[in-house]
This record gives C-alpha cells, structure tokens and sequence, in this order.
C-alpha cells in the first residue's frame, strides 16, 4: 500500500458513490469504524456484479473475503457521499487482492485506505477455484499501471 501522503485518487482506476447513512453515525459524531469496511465490501461487490458478471444469488463461483485491513487517517459523518475508489494489486490463480481509498467529495486525500482479499470458491464446496475469466478480465482492468 501506498502512504496516505502520496495516496491520489488517478491512482483508483474505479470509483462508486455511497451517501453515508444517519444510521452509520456514532456517538461520537463520525462513521463508525466498522461501517468503512461495509464502504469496502460494497464497492468490491458492486464492480464484481456490474462489471465482472458475478451472480451472487446463483453463480458456481463466489469470493469470500480472507483478509482486511482499514487504516483511518481523518473523519467521515452524515451526511456526506463517500467516493470510494478501487484497484486491483495482485490477481493471483485463485485470490485477488484489491486496495480501496474512501474519499470526502472533492478531497485530495483519502479519509481512509484498505485492502481486501478475496479468494475465489465453489459455491457448493468452498474449495478454492481458479477466477473466472470474465472476472479475471474486469479484475486486469482495475490494475493500477503505477504500482
């Protein structure tokens, strides 16, 4: 991962808007802790649904979440849209680890960064397989050319 100093939005190939919720608030006046990683889920899933064609009620393959990682570097509330921006660093046979930046509307800097890894499994078995080619491709398309 990159520090969040150098961090720049040109560096997530794809981004999605998510309006934060009054429910996402805690006592302390910000987002909860627990929701970015809800932020990530959701624009790692959205992209492989939209773009990559997985079927999430009835598809053969399914990629389940291995490992996460959130580092928070300022505050985001209600309400706000969240931009949450996606790449992909390393697509593996059968994982792919993606890097994820949430952004303030029109803020430089990311409000926080995070990793995901998926590995990709049957369905039925959990074993893992190797990722489809129609997600392998929309995957390629989320690789950041600058590291």
């Amino acid at each position: 991962m990159v520090a969040p100093d150098d961090e720049t939005r040109e560096r997530y190939p794809h981004f999605l808007e998510i309006a934060t919720r009054w429910m996402d608030n805690d006592i302390y006046g910000h987002v909860n802790n627990v929701v970015y990683y809800s932020y990530f889920d959701t624009v790692i899933n959205d992209y492989l649904i939209r773009q990559a064609g997985l079927d999430i009620a009835s598809g053969p393959v399914i990629g389940i979440c291995v490992e996460s990682l959130c580092r928070f570097h300022r505050e985001l509330v209600f309400p706000e849209t969240v931009q949450a921006g996606l790449r992909a660093m390393k697509i593996g046979t059968t994982s792919a680890r993606y890097e994820i930046g949430l952004f303030s509307r029109d803020e430089a800097q990311p409000a926080a960064t995070g990793y995901f890894v998926h590995v990709f499994v049957n369905r039925q078995t959990r074993r893992p397989v190797s990722i489809p080619a129609r997600i392998r491709a929309a995957l390629t398309r989320l690789v950041c050319q600058d590291g």
